[in-house]
């Protein structure tokens, strides 16, 4: 059978990192950016077919507290820790360890995928991450761009 490489021609699928996370038989913790929010998703899959187990959008938050004022905020690293703690507190059934799935965004230190790990990772999943990837605990909260109120509020409202 012919693999189609329309995906790859226009730069959404990598099929080899794609394969190899498929044969790890595990979870998936899919996170993707956009230019206004970022999406979080469990998937599983069975036999190359994914199954959306959970989803979380930061847009999200806004039922959760976070402001309509600062609805423009909901790509920051504030939005995406929180978004990643929802979907934690959200998907208490899964009991296997996660494994991170960042399609084509490329691996940057401090990102607001690695707010997102650490979100999941702090409601209780289990996921593995380096520390050192992930943002300090002031950029988390909020306190370098005065959204250290909101980040209380919501995470509070979070059950």
């Amino acid at each position: 059978m012919k693999i189609s490489k329309q995906r790859r021609m226009e730069n959404k699928t990598n099929y080899k990192k794609r394969l190899i996370l498929l044969k790890g038989n595990s979870p998936r913790l899919v996170v993707r950016k956009t230019g206004k929010y970022v999406y979080l998703q469990i998937i599983e899959s069975k036999h190359a077919q994914d199954k959306v187990m959970h989803s979380i959008n930061t847009k999200d938050l806004l039922e959760h507290g976070w402001p309509k004022e600062k609805s423009g905020s909901l790509k920051s690293l504030t939005a995406s820790y929180l978004a990643g703690y929802l979907l934690g507190k959200k998907a208490k059934d899964v009991k296997e360890r996660l494994v991170l799935d960042t399609g084509l965004i490329p691996n940057t230190k401090g990102s607001r995928i690695y707010a997102a790990v650490k979100g999941v990772s702090d409601a209780g999943l289990k996921i593995n991450y380096d520390e050192k990837v992930i943002p300090s605990k002031d950029r988390l909260e909020g306190k370098h761009n005065k959204l250290d109120a909101i980040f209380n509020k919501v995470k509070g409202g979070i059950k």
